[in-house]
């Protein structure tokens, strides 16, 4: 099975079959797509100016778009690595137990869903690695009330989403399935009951 990187080039290589090479973006979502696979893909096209459907995108729109993914996945193979070393470190200093961020970060190792959104087409505009590192500097700093990508607060309990977990805080602004470690407790399990919940005036 072709990594990211062998994907990668086949996206930028002239001399593959155009269909060989939008067929191969969409195989690198699999290694690696923020919002979800369809979310991921229904983003880059908006932005890069292809139909999700399109069978023959530009070239040049499939190689913008692969840059954006490429971008996105330094930006989190960079927090990965640091994590992994923070955790080594607690580990030698008798830190065992890991905390909620880490508890996370195991169901999406490796980049996939980590800004999760159900709804492929509701997902945030900016660009993907923007969007991580918002996330990440949510990630590192104490819990808030807000949405990390989008600053709203009106966040919105959610059953039955296609990702683990399967029910979660949902940012209405923006569509991404907020990670609970960045929320407070009260924030985190407002609008359980379906209903979007204001959290300040």
């Amino acid at each position: 099975m072709a990594g990211f990187r062998s994907l990668a080039r086949q996206v930028r290589d002239p001399r593959c079959d155009l269909a060989l090479r939008r067929y191969s973006l969409r195989k690198c979502l699999e290694r690696f797509a923020p919002y979800g696979h369809r979310a991921t893909w229904d983003h880059l096209s908006s932005r890069w100016g292809f139909g999700p459907e399109d069978r023959s995108p530009e070239p040049a729109r499939l190689v913008a778009a692969l840059d954006e993914l490429e971008q996105a996945r330094s930006v989190w193979l960079a927090y990965e690595t640091a994590f992994a070393a923070r955790r080594r470190e607690e580990k030698r200093d008798g830190l065992r137990r890991p905390g909620s961020t880490a508890d996370w970060h195991r169901l999406t190792w490796g980049g996939f869903g980590v800004a999760w959104c159900d709804d492929p087409a509701h997902h945030p505009r900016d660009p993907l690695a923007e969007v991580l590192r918002r996330l990440i500097t949510a990630l590192e700093r104490e819990p808030g009330s807000a949405c990390p990508v989008c600053g709203s607060e009106r966040l919105e309990w959610r059953y039955g989403l296609d990702h683990e977990p399967s029910s979660g805080p949902v940012c209405t602004g923006c569509g991404i399935l907020v990670p609970r470690p960045v929320l407070t407790p009260e924030a985190s399990t407002a609008g359980r009951r379906g209903a979007p919940v204001l959290l300040s005036a």
